[in-house]
Protein backbone atom coordinates (compact mmCIF):
# COMPACT_ATOMS: atom_id res chain seq x y z
CA UNK A 1 0.00 0.00 0.00
CA UNK A 2 1.27 3.59 -0.74
CA UNK A 3 -0.61 4.98 2.50
CA UNK A 4 0.49 3.24 6.06
CA UNK A 5 -0.51 4.27 9.72
CA UNK A 6 0.38 7.84 10.76
CA UNK A 7 0.63 9.03 7.06
CA UNK A 8 -1.04 13.12 7.62
CA UNK A 9 -1.17 15.32 4.24
CA UNK A 10 -2.20 18.66 4.84
CA UNK A 11 -3.64 20.71 1.84
CA UNK A 12 -4.57 24.92 1.05
CA UNK A 13 -8.34 25.02 0.34
CA UNK A 14 -9.20 27.94 -2.45
CA UNK A 15 -12.49 28.73 -2.69
CA UNK A 16 -14.16 30.95 -5.64
CA UNK A 17 -11.98 34.15 -5.03
CA UNK A 18 -10.17 33.01 -2.06
CA UNK A 19 -6.86 32.22 -2.28
CA UNK A 20 -6.40 30.23 0.57
CA UNK A 21 -10.02 29.35 2.38
CA UNK A 22 -8.95 26.66 4.42
CA UNK A 23 -7.12 24.21 5.43
CA UNK A 24 -8.03 20.37 4.73
CA UNK A 25 -6.23 17.52 6.30
CA UNK A 26 -6.20 13.57 5.95
CA UNK A 27 -4.89 11.05 8.23
CA UNK A 28 -4.83 7.37 8.12
CA UNK A 29 -5.51 7.39 11.88
CA UNK A 30 -4.65 3.46 12.79
CA UNK A 31 -4.58 0.05 11.44
CA UNK A 32 -7.07 -2.40 13.48
CA UNK A 33 -9.17 -5.42 13.78
CA UNK A 34 -12.50 -4.62 12.96
CA UNK A 35 -15.45 -6.91 11.43
CA UNK A 36 -13.59 -10.01 11.62
CA UNK A 37 -11.18 -8.45 9.59
CA UNK A 38 -8.54 -5.72 9.69
CA UNK A 39 -8.93 -2.13 8.53
CA UNK A 40 -7.79 1.27 8.31
CA UNK A 41 -9.44 3.90 9.59
CA UNK A 42 -8.63 7.24 7.92
CA UNK A 43 -10.20 10.72 8.75
CA UNK A 44 -10.54 13.82 6.80
CA UNK A 45 -11.17 17.26 8.25
CA UNK A 46 -11.36 20.96 6.55
CA UNK A 47 -12.09 24.27 8.46
CA UNK A 48 -11.71 27.78 6.87
CA UNK A 49 -9.09 30.22 7.80
CA UNK A 50 -10.60 33.32 10.22
CA UNK A 51 -11.85 35.70 7.66
CA UNK A 52 -13.98 33.19 5.73
CA UNK A 53 -15.33 31.47 9.03
CA UNK A 54 -16.74 35.31 9.87
CA UNK A 55 -18.61 35.08 6.39
CA UNK A 56 -19.30 30.89 6.44
CA UNK A 57 -19.01 29.16 9.67
CA UNK A 58 -18.13 25.59 8.71
CA UNK A 59 -16.06 22.60 9.98
CA UNK A 60 -16.92 19.55 8.30
CA UNK A 61 -15.32 15.81 9.15
CA UNK A 62 -15.43 12.53 7.70
CA UNK A 63 -13.71 9.40 8.05
CA UNK A 64 -14.11 5.70 6.76
CA UNK A 65 -13.03 2.47 7.92
CA UNK A 66 -11.45 0.76 4.85
CA UNK A 67 -10.75 -2.79 5.00
CA UNK A 68 -7.28 -3.53 4.60
CA UNK A 69 -7.48 -6.42 2.08
CA UNK A 70 -10.50 -5.68 -0.38
CA UNK A 71 -10.06 -1.95 0.38
CA UNK A 72 -14.01 -0.94 0.76
CA UNK A 73 -15.03 0.29 3.33
CA UNK A 74 -16.74 -0.95 6.32
CA UNK A 75 -18.41 2.32 7.91
CA UNK A 76 -18.04 5.68 6.67
CA UNK A 77 -19.29 8.71 8.65
CA UNK A 78 -19.79 12.77 7.64
CA UNK A 79 -20.25 15.48 9.95
CA UNK A 80 -20.72 19.10 10.04
CA UNK A 81 -21.10 21.92 11.53
CA UNK A 82 -22.57 25.50 9.96
CA UNK A 83 -22.91 28.03 12.77
CA UNK A 84 -25.23 26.33 15.28
CA UNK A 85 -26.38 23.61 13.16
CA UNK A 86 -24.82 20.38 13.41
CA UNK A 87 -25.45 17.04 11.36
CA UNK A 88 -23.89 13.19 11.30
CA UNK A 89 -24.52 11.08 8.83
CA UNK A 90 -23.52 7.47 8.83
CA UNK A 91 -23.10 4.69 6.43
CA UNK A 92 -22.40 1.16 7.08
CA UNK A 93 -22.25 -1.44 4.29
CA UNK A 94 -22.99 -4.81 4.24
CA UNK A 95 -21.21 -6.91 1.85
CA UNK A 96 -22.88 -10.25 2.69
CA UNK A 97 -26.53 -8.71 2.08
CA UNK A 98 -25.29 -6.10 -0.70
CA UNK A 99 -27.07 -3.53 1.71
CA UNK A 100 -25.96 -0.05 3.13
CA UNK A 101 -27.60 1.62 6.15
CA UNK A 102 -27.60 5.52 6.45
CA UNK A 103 -28.70 7.33 9.28
CA UNK A 104 -28.99 11.17 8.96
CA UNK A 105 -29.12 12.88 12.60
CA UNK A 106 -29.54 16.44 12.99
CA UNK A 107 -32.80 18.04 14.66
CA UNK A 108 -34.16 14.73 13.66
CA UNK A 109 -32.74 11.33 13.17
CA UNK A 110 -33.89 9.80 9.38
CA UNK A 111 -33.22 6.31 8.58
CA UNK A 112 -32.94 4.16 5.51
CA UNK A 113 -31.26 1.00 3.63
CA UNK A 114 -31.25 0.17 -0.05
CA UNK A 115 -29.25 -2.04 -2.18
CA UNK A 116 -25.70 -1.47 -3.66
CA UNK A 117 -22.95 -2.88 -6.02
CA UNK A 118 -20.55 -5.41 -4.31
CA UNK A 119 -18.01 -2.79 -5.09
CA UNK A 120 -19.46 -0.07 -3.49
CA UNK A 121 -17.11 2.82 -2.31
CA UNK A 122 -17.93 6.00 0.05
CA UNK A 123 -16.65 9.46 -1.01
CA UNK A 124 -12.99 9.15 1.08
CA UNK A 125 -12.32 5.73 0.49
CA UNK A 126 -12.62 6.17 -3.00
CA UNK A 127 -10.08 8.54 -2.95
CA UNK A 128 -7.44 6.28 -1.31
CA UNK A 129 -8.53 3.60 -3.87
CA UNK A 130 -7.12 5.99 -6.82
CA UNK A 131 -3.93 5.29 -5.01
CA UNK A 132 -3.68 2.11 -5.52
CA UNK A 133 -4.46 1.74 -9.46
CA UNK A 134 -2.27 1.26 -11.74
CA UNK A 135 -2.87 4.50 -13.47
CA UNK A 136 -1.50 5.40 -16.81
CA UNK A 137 -2.33 7.38 -19.62
CA UNK A 138 -5.87 5.94 -21.40
CA UNK A 139 -6.90 4.01 -18.39
CA UNK A 140 -10.52 3.87 -17.45
CA UNK A 141 -12.60 2.96 -14.68
CA UNK A 142 -15.73 2.81 -13.32
CA UNK A 143 -16.42 2.84 -9.62
CA UNK A 144 -19.49 2.77 -7.66
CA UNK A 145 -19.90 4.97 -4.64
CA UNK A 146 -22.17 6.01 -2.16
CA UNK A 147 -22.49 9.12 -0.35
CA UNK A 148 -25.50 10.61 1.80
CA UNK A 149 -28.10 7.78 1.15
CA UNK A 150 -27.28 8.16 -2.42
CA UNK A 151 -26.04 5.61 -5.12
CA UNK A 152 -23.69 7.29 -7.92
CA UNK A 153 -21.93 5.90 -10.44
CA UNK A 154 -18.03 7.50 -10.86
CA UNK A 155 -16.24 6.87 -14.05
CA UNK A 156 -11.84 7.68 -14.02
CA UNK A 157 -10.34 8.60 -17.08
CA UNK A 158 -6.43 8.93 -16.65
CA UNK A 159 -5.02 11.31 -18.69
CA UNK A 160 -1.12 12.06 -19.09
CA UNK A 161 0.97 13.14 -16.78
CA UNK A 162 1.39 16.71 -15.51
CA UNK A 163 4.48 18.78 -13.38
CA UNK A 164 2.49 19.75 -10.32
CA UNK A 165 3.73 22.85 -8.46
CA UNK A 166 3.68 22.09 -4.79
CA UNK A 167 4.91 23.28 -1.23
CA UNK A 168 7.31 20.36 -1.75
CA UNK A 169 8.59 20.74 -5.02
CA UNK A 170 7.73 20.21 -8.78
CA UNK A 171 6.16 16.59 -8.53
CA UNK A 172 4.65 14.49 -11.97
CA UNK A 173 1.61 13.25 -11.30
CA UNK A 174 -1.43 11.86 -13.48
CA UNK A 175 -4.22 13.38 -14.03
CA UNK A 176 -7.41 11.40 -13.12
CA UNK A 177 -10.66 13.14 -14.57
CA UNK A 178 -13.60 11.46 -12.49
CA UNK A 179 -17.01 11.95 -14.03
CA UNK A 180 -20.18 11.49 -11.40
CA UNK A 181 -23.45 10.81 -11.90
CA UNK A 182 -26.78 9.93 -9.28
CA UNK A 183 -28.95 7.27 -9.46
CA UNK A 184 -31.19 9.26 -11.97
CA UNK A 185 -28.24 9.79 -14.39
CA UNK A 186 -27.61 14.06 -13.32
CA UNK A 187 -24.53 15.19 -13.62
CA UNK A 188 -22.18 16.06 -10.32
CA UNK A 189 -20.30 18.85 -9.95
CA UNK A 190 -18.06 20.00 -13.08
CA UNK A 191 -14.42 19.97 -13.90
CA UNK A 192 -13.51 17.67 -11.52
CA UNK A 193 -9.71 16.73 -11.13
CA UNK A 194 -7.21 14.71 -8.88
CA UNK A 195 -3.32 14.59 -9.95
CA UNK A 196 -1.72 11.27 -8.64
CA UNK A 197 1.41 11.41 -8.13
CA UNK A 198 3.84 8.97 -9.98
CA UNK A 199 5.71 8.29 -6.87
CA UNK A 200 5.83 6.02 -4.62
CA UNK A 201 3.57 7.91 -2.17
CA UNK A 202 0.84 8.01 -4.87
CA UNK A 203 0.15 11.03 -2.54
CA UNK A 204 -3.10 13.03 -4.31
CA UNK A 205 -1.39 16.80 -5.00
CA UNK A 206 -4.14 18.68 -6.08
CA UNK A 207 -7.94 18.40 -6.32
CA UNK A 208 -10.62 20.27 -7.81
CA UNK A 209 -14.13 20.73 -8.26
CA UNK A 210 -16.63 23.02 -9.53
CA UNK A 211 -19.62 22.59 -7.18
CA UNK A 212 -22.89 24.53 -6.47
CA UNK A 213 -21.25 26.92 -3.47
CA UNK A 214 -18.12 27.34 -6.07
CA UNK A 215 -14.66 26.41 -7.16
CA UNK A 216 -12.32 24.34 -4.92
CA UNK A 217 -9.08 23.42 -5.25
CA UNK A 218 -6.75 21.64 -2.48
CA UNK A 219 -2.97 21.70 -3.02
CA UNK A 220 -1.09 19.65 -1.15
CA UNK A 221 1.59 22.08 1.44
CA UNK A 222 2.72 18.71 3.56
CA UNK A 223 3.17 15.28 3.49
CA UNK A 224 4.59 12.88 6.00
Amino acid sequence: MPFRPGETLTYDVSWSTYLVAGTAVTTVKEKKASLDSTAYYVVAEARPVPLVARLYSIDYKLDSLIDAYTLLPQRGTVYTEEGTRHHLRITRFDRGARRAFFESQSATTVKSDFPIASSTQDALSALYVLRVLPLKAGLHVTMPVTNDGVNYKMTIDVAAKERIKTALGDIWSWKVLPTVVDDKGQSVGKNLAVWIADDATRYPVKIQADLAVGTFVLQLRGGQ
